[in-house]
């Protein structure tokens, strides 16, 4: 039989904003940065994510897939930031990271994202080639999809966008994998489906068309900071989209505190199984304690 676990976090929002100059903080930055200072500093906390990194490696994962907003405002010193705590959770080939919305803040220079580039890179790249979304990788029996939804958006705008490029060489990877026996994961940041205009993936309903005629068995995104379990329609039937709260955060409003998601996926030589299994905080007396409990356990497939 063969098995392999899949951790899953997100938008851990590392903190503390490095030092910034007034000129860095220009259109967009200037409402993120109130934000910042007006109290989501205190709703992420850096000893919160070290907890729940340390407890996600207690469980000895075979992988570790991250979904993006690793940093705030896109600043340059978030992204070496970014790139130490990265090193912390492992190595690029234990980790894949694809980026989020609060990564492209504004539009990073090419030596931000280097920074990070070693974590998104598929298992084809030659050296010294640009990154490009898609990418695959390909770990035992897993073969992770990593796309990126990350653009920069106007103030009080977090849409993400795909874009028809992307989608067509998404399909073409697919379509190159339908032999392929492989457990396929697609990692994004966005969520395919939102309530909010503000925060959807505006491209949306071209990728799920996608998903319906290539197959894909298991979908994990950030984003909304919430505990989530969507199901949409599939090659070979329903597929699982899973979210997960933010991996710093404290409980407020109806958000929830930092979790993170664990997937234990078998293969019995004729069909797939993934067991989701949920730990994290249960609640700020959790949190205050520095305590990790298994919040929930559902055979998805």
């Amino acid at each position: 039989m063969t098995a392999l676990t899949l951790a899953h976090l997100s938008d851990p929002h590392l903190g503390p904003l490095p030092p910034l100059r007034l000129h860095q903080l220009a259109g967009k930055r200037a409402i993120g940065y109130l934000n910042w200072k007006r109290g989501r500093h205190a709703i992420h906390r850096r000893d919160v994510l070290d907890t729940l990194v340390a407890d996600i490696k207690a469980q000895s994962p075979d992988h570790i897939a991250v979904t993006g907003d690793l940093i705030n405002l896109a600043l340059p010193g978030e992204f070496t930031q970014a790139r130490a705590w990265l090193g912390d959770v492992g190595t690029p080939h234990n980790v894949t990271l694809v980026p989020g919305n609060h990564d492209a803040y504004v539009r990073p220079t090419q030596k931000q994202i280097s920074e990070w580039e070693d974590y998104m890179l598929g298992d084809s790249a030659r050296e010294g080639a640009p990154l490009s979304f898609p990418f695959l990788r390909r770990r035992g029996p897993l073969t992770l999809i990593g796309v990126s939804s990350s653009v920069p958006t106007g103030p009080f705008m977090a849409t993400g966008w795909l874009g028809s490029s992307q989608l067509d060489a998404l399909d073409r990877g697919l379509a190159q994998l339908e032999s392929d026996p492989s457990f396929h994961v697609l990692l994004i940041h966005h969520p395919l489906s939102s309530k909010d205009s503000h925060k959807r993936l505006t491209d949306a309903d071209a990728l799920l068309a996608l998903l319906k005629r290539r197959n894909v068995n298991l979908i994990l995104h950030g984003h909304d900071h919430i505990h989530s379990t969507m199901w949409f329609e599939g090659q070979h039937g329903r597929i699982p989209a899973i979210g997960v709260p933010s991996a710093s955060a404290t409980p407020h409003r109806h958000y929830p505190p930092a979790a993170y998601n664990l997937f234990s996926i078998t293969h019995d030589g004729s069909s797939w199984r993934c067991e989701h299994r949920v730990r994290g905080f249960a609640d700020q007396a959790a949190i205050d304690r520095g305590e990790i409990s298994e919040l929930q356990r559902t055979q998805l497939i």
